[in-house]
């Protein structure tokens, strides 16, 4: 499939996918040394990278890292699909940066070709930083190397369902499955409508909504998973307009308190024991987004909480959420 235009002017869905995917705002700044605005792409590893930093993912060879310009070179179904599965830079420095040694400096935008190649190579030739489990260490054909590592490394985004993988379910007291159910009355971005989606961020992990087109009321009833750490903070939220040639426009937040729904279920412990009834709640408050006070719930032997969320920082929009909690030992 070509990744050029068509003659009439319409991106191809090659295309589309892959500007999706980069717009996403962890690949607005390259993987490695942050530089914003990556042009270039390591297609085997799945990052978006600068062109000072293209410069050294070319010398580990292309059985390492393939590189392709994002708006100029063609790519194949297969690479658009690779690049898709592992969910861009955030997803995938979860895995490749998951280990990085105290006094090991990651490069800036700035940083020295010698300084930048030595970080590089230490993080995919070598796979210093790589989780113990996910390294690769010996391989009998170079060609071989990154494939094979390529595998585990699928195998490891594949074996949760959160968009982004962190190192260890150890650390984790359990996840959260988010459904996105609708917004309503969202603020206007485009000339008449806009084109939202939703981002749900918690720690380092971020995961969001596919896009409704032209719709101030858009429903998605699309369910996003995060794993939460054992210091957990509130999840943030954020809504916006999509735009195809200039950086989306921001169309309200709030944060989302996890504190009750986790505070209840851990104290009443395994939540199949018990009928449907009502364990917890979140008070609305002047201090919060609440549209009305939200109560954490057992229902069907699930710990599950609705939320009616009245967006901040923006003219008009509420959202409808519906949150449910899996204990650790249920993964």
């Amino acid at each position: 499939m070509s990744y050029r235009q068509t003659s009439l002017g319409r991106p191809p869905s090659g295309k589309r996918r892959l500007k999706d995917l980069l717009v996403q705002r962890d690949n607005r700044e390259c993987a490695d040394c942050g530089a914003p605005d990556p042009k270039w792409a390591s297609a085997t590893i799945g990052v978006f990278i600068c062109l000072k930093c293209c410069g050294v993912h070319r010398s580990l060879g292309t059985h390492l890292s393939k590189v392709l310009s994002v708006t100029l070179d063609e790519w194949s179904d297969d690479e658009i699909d690779s690049m898709i599965e592992v969910g861009g830079n955030a997803s995938a420095n979860s895995i490749y940066e998951a280990y990085i040694p105290e006094g090991v400096k990651k490069p800036g935008p700035d940083a020295g070709h010698e300084e930048r190649s030595k970080f590089i190579r230490s993080k995919y030739e070598l796979q210093e930083f790589l989780k113990p489990s996910l390294r690769i260490l010996s391989a009998p054909k170079k060609h071989s190397l990154q494939a094979s590592l390529s595998r585990k490394i699928m195998d490891s985004f594949r074996s949760s369902s959160s968009s982004v993988k962190l190192e260890g379910l150890a650390e984790f007291i359990g996840m959260l499955k988010i459904k996105i159910v609708k917004g309503t009355n969202l603020a206007i971005r485009d000339m008449l409508s806009s084109d939202p989606y939703v981002v749900l961020t918690l720690g380092p992990q971020k995961v969001q909504t596919t896009i409704v087109k032209s719709n101030l009321n858009p429903v998605w009833n699309e369910e996003l998973t995060l794993s939460v750490p054992e210091d957990y903070g509130p999840i943030k939220l954020q809504v916006y307009d999509y735009d195809t040639f200039s950086a989306d426009d921001i169309m309200g937040e709030a944060e989302i308190d996890i504190q009750p729904m986790i505070t209840s279920a851990t104290a009443f412990g395994d939540a199949g024991m018990f009928g449907n009834m009502q364990i917890g709640k979140w008070l609305k408050s002047n201090d919060n987004a609440l549209i009305e006070d939200s109560t954490v719930n057992i229902v069907d032997g699930k710990v599950k909480q609705a939320i009616f969320i009245k967006l901040q920082n923006v003219e008009s929009g509420e959202l409808e959420l519906e949150l449910e909690w899996i204990p650790i030992d249920e993964q």
